[in-house]
């Protein structure tokens, strides 16, 4: 019996990562660089230290480049763009129905809870959460499982009866290590990447109402 959900937020809530690969990809253009997305994706549902955008600028532009002005740049693009960006087709409609079913509901992203809790008050969807874990509370993000073990435990739920929905390999990986039922809804920049296990994939929420979810995932 499925008794709570753990949503991922960046590119599952809210897509925040086409966004940042949009800011920092024109920075590159603006140095005489390039950003592949081949290459960006590796820290797609991480940290930086899998793939760090700005020591790679620094190491292929046409001039000296400063991290810190740099990252003050990329900021400022990524909130204009990001000023135009709504939560993901589904999103409300699942946080509504998991709430009317009595499920408990909790966030396991591997940003930081200040960045999280900007896009929730924008939304105003805190209140549906009743658990959020962030990079704030671990030793090791995804693809490491603590986030989700962590969650777990705040939540007291045991992983059998949990579904995860994750837009990245990386937090699928994190999702499965800690046992729980994965669902995968991929995003613009990770949709063409190869994922491991899983019981679900999903274009996105609107696709299959949270009902049809469940069943789907306790019939296998």
């Amino acid at each position: 019996m499925i008794k709570g959900v753990i949503f991922d937020f960046d590119g599952l809530i809210i897509d925040t990562e086409s966004a940042w690969f949009e800011a920092i990809g024109e920075i590159y253009n603006e140095h005489g660089s390039y950003l592949p997305l081949e290459t960006w994706v590796k820290c797609i549902g991480t940290s930086h230290d899998a793939f760090d955008p700005y020591l790679h600028l620094a190491e292929t532009a046409d001039r000296p480049v400063n991290i810190e002005e740099i990252k003050q740049v990329a900021l400022v693009k990524h909130e204009c763009i990001m000023q135009q960006r709504v939560l993901r087709p589904g999103v409300i409609d699942y946080l509504n129905t998991a709430q009317q079913l009595g499920l408990r509901i909790g966030v396991a992203s591997s940003s930081h809870l200040a960045w999280v809790q900007r896009f929730m008050d924008k939304f105003e969807i805190s209140n549906y959460f009743s658990c959020i874990r962030t990079a704030d509370y671990v030793q090791k993000v995804k693809p490491d499982p603590e986030l989700y073990l962590q969650a777990l435990a705040a939540l007291e739920l045991k992983p059998e009866e949990t579904i995860a929905f994750e837009d990245s390999p990386n937090g699928a990986l994190a999702a499965h290590t800690a046992g729980l039922n994965v669902v995968i809804v991929p995003n613009t920049m990770t949709e063409g990447l190869t994922f491991g296990p899983h019981i679900l994939r999903l274009n996105s929420m609107a696709e299959r109402s949270l009902e049809e979810v469940i069943g789907l995932v306790t019939s296998k």
